[in-house]
């Protein structure tokens, strides 16, 4: 008997499938009225691969995303990211990202690595962010770069700022020294009591709080990292002072650093594209915006940002240029 019913079921199955396919369907005035809204939500929305969830650079985002948010007119949608130098790659062949917050350092990657065509005209940079110091705590018996050929010095884990910047920096120094990857966390530990590493490199914004700690011993110091010509090219000079590192720095006394740009990088769109447009409009934003992102609470970082500052190794994107010149009353170049 139960068989007999089968089909049954089977028909009672296609008409509940039918009913529920009608129930989602949609007239043609609903089509056009969502295609209308897509049209508007999508327009002036920009795409921004911050960083990793605990990082200054995502918090950044997220103020400017609330700074310049104008409903349809314009809204910025911060991106949760694996980092600065995975935000290359999302930038440049990743749907939907139009910026990225970057190092100005990964440019050296992918012009001598992976060589990407064109690289110089394809990204360039609305705005220098804020300065990542080079913070190079070592032993006592290390008093000078020349101290630690052939030693072993800890840049943190793979991904990291430091990880990245470190061998390019110690390359340009002209330096041969080991470099490990083991976690910060457990390097600092481990200089204390053993020579295991004559140094630590650290690549973050002062004041690094594990490096504050008034419990360094004796000798324990930030070693000077001079400018070089060979340094220029993503490098700029920066200082560490005595009121940020007490234990490490002598009273009074700064110690000369160099310091990476983190870098607001966009997508040079073609003139005459949509996302180009979108980029034109944010550009106006930003430049009206800017006065509101330096005002607490957003994070200090802004106080730093000047618009018409340059970025070592950079080509600054074509609308930020005709909007400076704009208002010096230049001709606009866009």
């Amino acid at each position: 008997m139960r068989s007999a019913f089968r089909p049954i079921y089977g028909l009672l199955a296609l008409s509940l499938l039918a009913l529920a396919g009608s129930a989602i369907a949609q007239s043609p005035t609903e089509v056009r009225r969502d295609a209308v809204t897509k049209e508007k939500i999508n327009s002036w929305t920009i795409g921004l691969a911050a960083g990793r969830i605990e990082g200054t650079p995502l918090r950044l985002a997220a103020e400017l995303a609330q700074a310049l948010d104008n409903e349809d007119a314009m809204r910025v949608l911060p991106i949760v990211s694996r980092g600065p130098f995975d935000n290359m790659y999302d930038l440049l062949f990743l749907r939907g990202v139009d910026m990225a917050i970057v190092y100005a350092d990964n440019l050296d990657h992918f012009r001598t690595k992976e060589r990407v065509p064109g690289l110089l005209d394809r990204v360039n940079y609305i705005a220098r962010l804020f300065p990542a110091e080079v913070h190079l705590v070592v032993r006592p018996e290390i008093n000078s770069l020349k101290d630690l050929v052939g030693k072993t010095i800890n840049v943190n884990t793979a991904g990291t700022a430091a990880a990245y910047s470190g061998p390019i920096i110690f390359q340009r120094l002209g330096l041969n020294v080991r470099l490990t990857n083991n976690p910060h966390r457990d390097a600092l530990q481990e200089i204390r009591k053993s020579d295991k590493y004559a140094g630590l490199l650290f690549v973050t914004t002062k004041p690094v709080p594990p490096l504050a700690a008034p419990n360094w011993p004796e000798g324990f110091k930030l070693l000077p990292i001079e400018m070089t010509p060979a340094l220029e090219e993503y490098y700029v000079p920066a200082y560490l002072e005595a009121a940020e590192y007490p234990k490490l720095i002598p009273a009074g006394q700064r110690v000369t650093t160099i310091a990476v740009p983190v870098v607001l990088a966009v997508y040079n769109w073609n003139v005459g594209k949509d996302r180009y447009r979108r980029m034109v409009r944010f550009v106006d934003y930003l430049f009206d915006r800017l006065p509101a992102l330096q005002k607490e609470p957003n994070h200090p970082a802004w106080k730093q940002v000047n618009l018409a500052a340059t970025v070592p190794g950079w080509k600054r994107y074509p609308a930020v240029q005709s909007k400076l010149d704009a208002l010096k009353g230049g001709a606009p170049k866009r």
